[in-house]
């Protein structure tokens, strides 16, 4: 009796198959996480990159015209005027 409930036990656990399927299930999840992870972090990259060159151009922009010849006095303009 002992040896047929551990017969009953064991074959009530997931088959092979089973096991295969949900570890392939489970590796499937992981990829596709790690995946989403990637695509974040190239997007964030992608953001901070713009940001810095939107930054870039913004304060280029005020110092060009801070240096164009009709904002630019030398010292001799200075006393001339």
């Amino acid at each position: 009796m002992a040896v047929a409930g551990m017969f009953t036990l064991v074959s009530c656990g997931p088959s092979a198959e089973e096991q295969a399927a949900a570890e392939k299930a489970r590796q499937d999840s992981i990829a596709n996480a790690e995946a989403q992870m990637q695509a974040a972090q190239e997007e964030a990259e992608r953001q901070a990159a713009e940001a810095t060159a939107a930054a870039a151009t913004d304060s280029a922009a005020p110092a060009d015209a801070a240096t164009t010849p009709e904002n630019t006095q030398t010292s001799g303009e200075n006393a001339q005027h």
